[in-house]
């Protein structure tokens, strides 16, 4: 009989149990959790209730950017602000948008007084892929959306190539 003979035996004979192994699916788990818990974060508000401490999100509007043979346009959703807390700059090539947004809310009830304020800025900066008029740049604001116009230079606009794509 040799060593390993009784060293295994043993094992055996005390109720040895080999560690437990992780599952190959738990890490798989674990992500798809985290993913859903950023997902849904700030979608699982309730009705307002008095002293109820709510998670705070970052503040990033959406952009849409879209080109023809005339102009660039951006368009910013920032619902619940209006024109007056949003700056726009273009210098050079680059396209900033900044802005703040505040709210305040305050209810008082006979047993309770309950007050939030919340703030959140955000400065978004596009690289704008022409060159573009910068005299001739409008921008309006209309229900919590920004359209910012950026019409192409002449230069610009004769820098258009077609090329043409050819089959096998």
């Amino acid at each position: 009989m040799t060593l390993k003979d009784l060293i295994t035996k043993n094992r055996k004979k005390q109720g040895y149990i080999q560690p437990k192994l992780q599952h190959p699916v738990s890490p798989l788990h674990r992500e798809v959790d985290r993913l859903f818990d950023n997902f849904f974060n700030g979608f699982d508000r309730l009705p307002a209730l008095p002293f109820r401490e709510e998670r705070l999100t970052e503040f990033t509007p959406k952009i849409n950017v879209s080109e023809n043979d005339r102009e660039v346009e951006v368009t910013v959703e920032i619902p619940g602000m209006d024109q007056n807390d949003v700056e726009v700059n273009l210098r050079d090539d680059v396209l900033t948008i900044k802005g703040e947004k505040r709210q305040e809310k305050e209810e008082k009830e006979k047993e309770y007084y309950h007050i939030e304020r919340s703030y959140g800025s955000f400065c978004r900066s596009l690289q704008i892929p022409c060159e573009v008029e910068q005299d001739q740049v409008k921008a309006a604001f209309k229900k919590g959306v920004l359209q910012i116009r950026l019409p192409k230079s002449e230069k610009a606009r004769e820098h258009v190539r077609k090329i043409e794509v050819k089959g096998e």
